[in-house]
C-alpha cells in the first residue's frame, strides 16, 4: 500500500498507547522534576529506533515500577539515571547469554494466557478509572471512538483526542500554555551518580522493576508480536527486545532519560486503532524529539492539554482487546484454571508474581492431568 494511504491509520496507531504513556511521562516531569528535554527526547529516539529496526508498530513505555517511586518523591534524578544504565547492563548480559530465550522457552502457553489476561485487566481497569474521573468527557469519548472504531480506515483515536480536548477547552477543564515558544535546545550529561544514588536506584527502582521488564516488556511483548505480525515478527525476539531495551537505557540514561522498556500492551493498542508497520512509532517519536527538543518549557503543559478521561477510553479498548487474546480462547479447558490464578496474581499484584505462580500452577494440572490418564488406562 502507498505511504499517504497507510499514513493516516499510522498515525491513528501512533496514538493508541497513549493511555499509558501519558500519566507516567508527565508525572515524572511535574511532579518528580525531571528534566522534559531529556524524558521527552529520550523516548522520541527510542521510539524512532524501535520503528526502524522492527518495522512494526512496536511500544516504547515508562516503566512503571520506577515511575511509581519517582512520582512518590523516594528518588531524583541521579537514582535514576543510575537505575536505567544498570537495567541496560542487565538486560544486555541476559540477552548475549542467551538467558532470556532459555526463559521464554520453558515458560507454557496456559501461564502464557494468563500472564496477557492479567496485563489486559488490569490496562482495561486503569481505564475506567481514569474515565471516571470525569466521566462527562470520559463516557462520551469512550462512545465516539466506539463508533468511529466502525468506519473502516478512519484515524479514530486521533479523531477522538482532538474532540476531547476542544470539549476541555470549552469547559475549561484544560488551559492553553502560555509563552510558547519554540527553540531548539540540546540535551546534557545528568551529573554522575554518587555511591549512594547508584545503591538507592538499584534497591528502590532496578529490584522491583526487573521483572516486570522480563515478563512484560521482553517475554509476553515477543508473544503479541507473534500473534499479531505472524509474517513479519522474526525480529521481535526475545533476545532482541532485551537487547533493544538495554542498549536504549545505558546509552540514554545519561542524557536524563526515564528508563524505558517495550510493552506487550502498546503493541495491541497500536494495532488495534490501526498502526501495521513501524512508521507508528517513527511518527510519535519524532512528534516527541521536537517537543523534547524545541519545546521544553512548555512539553507538559501541551501534554496536559489532552483530558485524562479521553486518555483512558484509549486504555480501556486496548487492555480488553489484549486480555481477550486467541491464545485464551484456544487454551484446553484444563488450563483454564491456570489461566485464572496466572492472569488473578497478575491483576493482584504484578507478572512476576502471576508467571511464579501460574507456572506452579501448571505443574499441578499435569500432575493432575497424568494421575487422571494413568488410572483411566488402568480401569481400561
Amino acid at each position: 500500500m502507498p505511504f499517504w494511504r497507510r499514513l493516516p491509520s499510522e498515525a491513528a496507531g501512533a496514538c493508541g498507547d497513549l493511555g499509558t504513556f501519558l500519566p507516567h511521562v508527565i508525572g515524572a516531569i511535574t511532579v518528580a522534576g525531571l528534566a522534559p528535554a531529556g524524558v521527552l527526547a529520550g523516548f522520541g529516539a527510542f521510539f524512532v529506533a524501535s520503528g526502524l529496526f522492527y518495522g512494526l508498530p512496536m511500544a516504547v513505555q515508562p516503566m512503571k515500577a520506577v515511575s511509581a517511586v519517582l512520582v512518590t518523591g523516594q528518588a531524583g534524578p541521579g537514582e535514576v539515571a543510575a537505575a536505567g544504565m544498570a537495567i541496560g547492563v542487565i538486560l544486555l548480559v541476559l540477552a548475549a547469554t542467551g538467558s532470556i530465550s532459555w526463559l521464554a522457552r520453558v515458560i507454557p502457553q496456559s501461564v502464557s494466557a494468563g500472564l496477557q489476561l492479567g496485563l489486559g485487566l488490569s490496562m482495561g481497569l486503569l481505564g475506567l478509572e481514569l474515565i471516571w474521573r470525569t466521566p462527562w468527557i470520559g463516557v462520551p469519548a469512550l462512545a465516539l471512538l466506539g463508533g468511529l472504531m466502525l468506519v473502516r480506515r478512519f484515524p479514530a483515536a486521533p479523531a477522538m483526542l482532538i474532540a476531547a480536548v476542544a470539549v476541555g477547552y470549552a469547559s475549561g477543564l484544560v488551559q492553553p500554555p502560555h509563552d510558547v515558544a519554540f527553540a531548539w535546545s540540546g540535551l546534557s550529561f545528568v551529573a554522575m551518580p554518587t555511591w549512594a544514588e547508584i545503591w538507592r536506584g538499584f534497591e528502590l527502582l532496578v529490584l522491583p522493576q526487573l521483572p516486570l521488564t522480563l515478563t512484560n516488556a521482553v517475554i509476553v511483548t515477543a508473544l503479541v508480536a507473534r500473534d499479531l505480525f505472524p509474517a513479519a515478527a522474526a525480529r521481535a525476539s526475545e533476545r532482541n527486545l532485551a537487547l533493544s531495551t538495554g542498549l536504549a537505557n545505558l546509552a540514554l540514561a545519561p542524557f536524563g532519560a526515564m528508563p524505558m522498556c517495550h510493552g506487550a500492551g502498546g503493541v495491541q493498542a497500536q494495532h488495534r486503532f490501526g498502526a501495521r508497520t513501524g512508521l507508528a512509532p517513527v511518527l510519535l517519536g519524532l512528534v516527541l524529539l521536537v517537543l523534547g527538543l524545541g519545546l521544553a518549557g512548555t512539553a507538559s503543559q501541551l501534554l496536559g492539554l489532552i483530558p485524562i478521561a479521553a486518555v483512558g477510553a484509549l486504555l480501556l479498548v486496548a487492555g480488553g482487546d489484549l486480555a481477550l487474546s486467541r491464545r485464551l480462547f484456544d487454551a484446553q479447558p484444563s488450563c483454564w484454571p491456570v489461566i485464572a490464578v496466572a492472569g488473578g496474581v497478575t491483576l493482584a499484584f504484578n507478572p512476576a508474581f502471576g508467571l511464579a505462580v501460574g507456572c506452579a500452577g501448571e505443574v499441578a494440572r499435569k500432575a493432575i492431568v497424568n494421575a487422571i490418564n494413568g488410572r483411566s488406562r488402568t480401569t481400561g
